[in-house]
C-alpha cells in the first residue's frame, strides 16, 4: 500500500465498490432471484475448530480423523498444530494426502502473528511469520487464515486508520499466496472488540479481498448487538465461529471457557444465522469451543454432539 493515507470517505467508497458494499440493502433482491439462489446454493457448511478438542490432545491427525468420523465437512486448524506435526517428522505433502483421504476441506487456520501493532519491528517479523504460515497453508489446500488483533489487546487507543493500512498490507500478502487473512473480532480486545470497529478497519483497508471473522461469543463479550449483523453484506463473512453462552456469569465476567454448544445457551441463534445467511454463497460455520467439561469427554462424542446441535440451529433458517 502506498504511504499516502486513504481518507475515510475514499476508503468507504472503495470498499463499497470492491466488496460489494459492507452495508447493503438486501431488499433489492427479487423473490424470483432468491428462489433460484436458494435452490442452487447450500447456505451453510459445517466445520470443526481444533480448539473444541484441545483438551483431548489428539494432535492434528487425530483431530482430522475425529472431524471426518463425526461427519463434518471441514476443519479449522491451528498453526501450532501444524508446526507440532512437522516437528515430529510429518510432512505437508503427507498431511495433504490425509486431509484428502478423509474427505475434509481445511477452511481456515488460527494464527497469532502481530501484524496490527504499532511497533514496526514487530510488524516486520509478523509479515515474515505470515509468509511462512501462508506457504504452509497453501500446501495443504487452506485458503484462509485468521487475522486477530494479536498484540493489541491490552491497551486501548490503536489508530484504526493505521490498522486499515496494516490490514491492506497483509491482504496483499494473502493474495500473493492465495491465503486470505480474515479480520477477526476479539471481544476481550481493548481495540477490535466491537463489530463496528472491525468493519471500519476492513473498510479503511480499501482492499477488495477484505473479509471479517465474527463469533457468537465474541460479539456478546465485546458488547456488539446481534442486530448489527443485519447491516453486513454477507459476502464479507465467509466463515463464522459458532458457539453459545449461558445466562450467567455476566458478560464482563464471562470467558472462553464458558462457551457451550449452539442452542445450549441464551444467544439468539435463529436471528444470528438468519442474518448471516447468504443467498449467493455457502457460509462456513465453525464450531469453536474452549469448554473444559467437553475436553474431559470422548472426543468423537463431543464432535458428534456439536455437529448435531449446529445442524439443529440452522433448521428453518
Amino acid at each position: 500500500m502506498s504511504s499516502k493515507k486513504i481518507s475515510r470517505r475514499s476508503a468507504m467508497t472503495t470498499a463499497s465498490l470492491g466488496l460489494g458494499g459492507l452495508i447493503t440493502n438486501r431488499q433489492h433482491t427479487s423473490k424470483t432471484e432468491k428462489k433460484i439462489s436458494q435452490n442452487s446454493v447450500k447456505p451453510f457448511s459445517f466445520c470443526l475448530n481444533a480448539s473444541t478438542l484441545r483438551g483431548q490432545k489428539l494432535g492434528i491427525v487425530g483431530e482430522l480423523e475425529v472431524a471426518s468420523k463425526a461427519g463434518f465437512d471441514g476443519m479449522e486448524v491451528w498453526i501450532n498444530g501444524i508446526q507440532a506435526y512437522l516437528n515430529e517428522g510429518g510432512t505437508l505433502k503427507d498431511l495433504k494426502m490425509r486431509i484428502d483421504d478423509l474427505g475434509l476441506k481445511i477452511e481456515d487456520a488460527i494464527g497469532f502473528a502481530q501484524w496490527i501493532v504499532d511497533d514496526e519491528d514487530v510488524r516486520t517479523k509478523a509479515m515474515e511469520q505470515l509468509k511462512v504460515e501462508m506457504d504452509m497453508l497453501a500446501q495443504i489446500g487452506c485458503a484462509r487464515i485468521a487475522a486477530p488483533p494479536a498484540g493489541a489487546t491490552n491497551e486501548a487507543g490503536l489508530n484504526l486508520d493505521a490498522a486499515g493500512e496494516r490490514y491492506h498490507a497483509i491482504l496483499d500478502l494473502g493474495v500473493e499466496f492465495g491465503v486470505i487473512p480474515q479480520l477477526e473480532l476479539w471481544g476481550f480486545s481493548a481495540n477490535l472488540h466491537k463489530l463496528s470497529q472491525v468493519v471500519y478497519v476492513a473498510a479503511e483497508s480499501g482492499h477488495p479481498a477484505a473479509r471479517i471473522l465474527p463469533d457468537v461469543y465474541h460479539l456478546y463479550k465485546g458488547g456488539s448487538d446481534f442486530h448489527s449483523l443485519k447491516l453486513l453484506n454477507p459476502d464479507i463473512v465467509e466463515i463464522f465461529h459458532v458457539n453459545d453462552y449461558p445466562a450467567s456469569p455476566s458478560r464482563t465476567e464471562m470467558n472462553d471457557s464458558h462457551r457451550v454448544y449452539p442452542g445450549d445457551g441464551v444467544a439468539p441463534m435463529h436471528q444470528i444465522l438468519s442474518d448471516l445467511k447468504n443467498e449467493r454463497a455457502t457460509t462456513v460455520l465453525s464450531l469453536e469451543l474452549f469448554n473444559q467439561d467437553y475436553w474431559a469427554q470422548d472426543a468423537l462424542e463431543v464432535a458428534k454432539t456439536g455437529l448435531a446441535k449446529m445442524k439443529a440451529s440452522v433448521e428453518n433458517v
